[in-house]
């Protein structure tokens, strides 16, 4: 495990773990490493974490934290900082398999489902054939959900596949949407706004607010991309 370079306070209810701050497969590796030490600790007072590139938020009930007079602090937010601690300095974490979750998403590519990879292929100078051997050949980690409910941002795309965001937005862009910016990849969840360049989509449903959770993919999960050539498949 990478250790965190600071632990700071955001609120009275919240602290930030913080890395390096760059886009680091091993960083993220070890944020979710530290979830899963935080999860099996069952710590009284968790209410939720929220990852992100490089940090660990840590919301907890105050009330509940503060109480706990096995941790050293006077305050809730150095009590929870104590605990933190504790895992990072007494835990084995070579004894603990935080294995990510495989997700196989179809995808159909190009032509009305994928209006922009001529563009990503011309910006690239390849074929579009290879675009989409490229996108589909890589297994992409999912860094944090944002932006919109249930967007994931997907890091691992090929190098050779950096294309820019479009330079106006899109009014309306599907749900299901596929697209690429910078050296990045990811799918809309809904209809909405957006500038990514869109090389394809799928039928899967990404957020559904009846479900628990509510979004299909949650950092720390393993994207591979699957084309295929009809929608039912």
């Amino acid at each position: 495990m990478i250790l965190p370079s600071r632990i700071y306070s955001i609120s009275e209810k919240a602290i930030v773990i913080e890395w390096e701050q760059r886009i680091e497969p091993r960083i993220a590796g070890s944020i979710r490493l530290l979830q899963e030490c935080i999860y099996r600790a069952q710590w009284n007072g968790l209410v939720e974490l929220v990852p992100s590139y490089a940090s660990l938020s840590v919301f907890y009930n105050p009330i509940v934290v503060k109480s706990q007079g096995h941790l050293p602090g006077e305050t809730a937010a150095e009590k929870a900082e104590a605990f933190i601690l504790q895992l990072l300095t007494q835990t084995d974490t070579t004894t603990i398999q935080a294995k990510p979750r495989r997700v196989e998403i179809p995808v159909l590519y190009g032509g009305a489902h994928g209006p922009d990879l001529s563009f990503v292929a011309a910006h690239c100078k390849m074929t579009e054939a290879e675009v989409i051997d490229l996108h589909s050949k890589a297994i992409y980690q999912v860094y944090l959900l944002g932006f919109v409910p249930g967007f994931a941002y997907l890091g691992g795309m090929n190098t050779l596949l950096d294309t820019p965001r479009k330079q106006t937005p899109r009014p309306n862009v599907p749900a299901g949407s596929v697209g690429i910016a910078g050296l990045q990849t990811g799918i809309y969840p809904m209809q909405i706004t957006g500038g990514w360049q869109i090389i394809g989509s799928t039928t899967l449903s990404l957020f559904n607010p009846g479900n628990t959770p509510p979004a299909f993919l949650q950092a720390g999960d393993e994207v591979c991309f699957v084309p295929v050539t009809s929608a039912n498949t």
